[in-house]
């Protein structure tokens, strides 16, 4: 069975919203994706990184979660824009 994909910019409720993090989150654990983050916060302390989508409100999208596992895999933040 296969599971439908939700984007973030389709996660319109809470309960949608929700959902979307945690599958954002569980791929993000896979060794690869958990590599890369590794890898981006230990270059964001000797450089600055940008991150962008097309996405028009960073409460409800993918950006608003990669930033917090950035920051919870040490990267160092400056202000966002």
């Amino acid at each position: 069975m296969r599971r439908s994909r939700i984007v973030s910019q389709d996660a319109t409720t809470a309960a949608r919203w929700a959902a979307f993090t945690r599958r954002y989150r569980a791929e993000m654990a896979e060794p690869d994706a958990r590599h890369a983050l590794e890898l981006l916060a230990a270059l964001s302390h000797a450089s600055d990184l940008s991150v962008g989508c097309y996405c028009e409100d960073e409460r409800h999208c993918h950006r608003s979660i990669l930033r917090q596992l950035l920051i919870e895999h040490g990267a160092r933040m400056g202000s966002t824009c």
